[in-house]
């Protein structure tokens, strides 16, 4: 496997782990209907970390006391984005739930950069959304609008915790602690909605849909960002929204009309701005903050 992805540039890594991501969402919408939403995401994370800890032994030796409250907190964010997450594709266009949870780490890019035009791109971002939820038509879901709002502001705490936990843990090591956690919070809601619905086809479909989402896109993005620079990690990040409208075109038939594709446009505008101003007010250690390793969602 590492002879197979050195051989490989970084970027063709990150590009494949963002199309697994939006591909596991597409997918996921056949279990969203026969598990719902919220048994989804927990039916993905507990199949996830089954695999994580399969994988990897639990670095438990290495937890001292003061890295007990970030682990609990990033693996409780994991589960809440996911649910929420899922829960908004359900109601909305996938592409459209991406561009929206897109928002949070925009947000965080923007509150940290030391230049006030930072602040231009979270709101061109905000533009582009408006465009794709088109609400002067009256039939945008507030419901779903708000699910991915929630999952917005989960990744931009994600970011947040991500950086605090990665001072001591690192790579799918830090993985098998979270993951685990986040599948137990997904399970207070995921286990009452799968009750009674639960095949071995299903749970065949969860051990799938796992793998794309988040133990593939993990290793991936993890290969990836040692063989390049996290700025340029981050400014193809910024595509993954538009990846999540042509996976949700190609799959699940979510044709945008011409003024959604002007949406997505400026979502990735600003998001590929953003990064680029946040990386060049960032030269410490650490990850610019759409550089930050994120697949949560389901």
């Amino acid at each position: 496997m590492n002879r197979i992805t050195s051989a490989l540039p970084p970027w063709s890594l990150a590009l494949t782990a963002m199309f697994s991501v939006q591909l596991g969402s597409a997918l996921s919408v056949d279990l969203i209907d026969a598990v719902g939403p919220a048994g989804t995401a927990w039916l993905r994370l507990s199949m996830g970390a089954l695999i994580l800890l399969a994988l990897v032994r639990p670095p438990l030796r290495a937890i001292r006391r003061t890295n007990v409250l970030p682990l609990i907190g990033l693996g409780v964010t994991t589960g809440l984005v996911t649910v929420a997450f899922v829960s908004a594709i359900d109601r909305i266009p996938l592409g459209t739930a991406v561009a929206i949870e897109f928002l949070g780490p925009l947000t965080v890019a923007a509150a940290r950069s030391r230049s006030i035009r930072a602040l231009i791109w979270p709101l061109l971002a905000l533009v582009g959304v408006v465009l794709l939820t088109e609400p002067w038509l009256g039939e945008v879901d507030p419901v779903g609008v708000g699910f991915a709002a929630l999952a917005a502001f989960g990744w931009g705490m994600y970011i947040v915790l991500t950086e605090r936990v990665g001072q001591h843990f690192t790579g799918i090591a830090a993985l098998s602690l979270t993951v685990p956690i986040a599948a137990l919070t997904a399970a207070i809601v995921g286990i009452p909605q799968a009750a009674g619905h639960l095949t071995w086809g299903i749970l065949a479909a969860a051990v799938g849909l796992a793998v794309l989402l988040p133990v593939l896109p993990f290793a991936l993005e993890m290969l990836a960002l040692r063989r390049m620079p996290t700025a340029a990690f981050g400014t193809l990040m910024a595509l993954e929204p538009a990846i999540g409208v042509l996976l949700g075109v190609l799959i699940l038939s979510q044709l945008p009309a011409p003024l959604q594709w002007l949406g997505i446009a400026l979502v990735v505008v600003a998001g590929a701005a953003a990064q680029r101003t946040s990386g060049s007010h960032h030269s410490g250690a650490g990850a610019p903050d759409l550089a930050a390793i994120q697949e949560i969602r389901g």
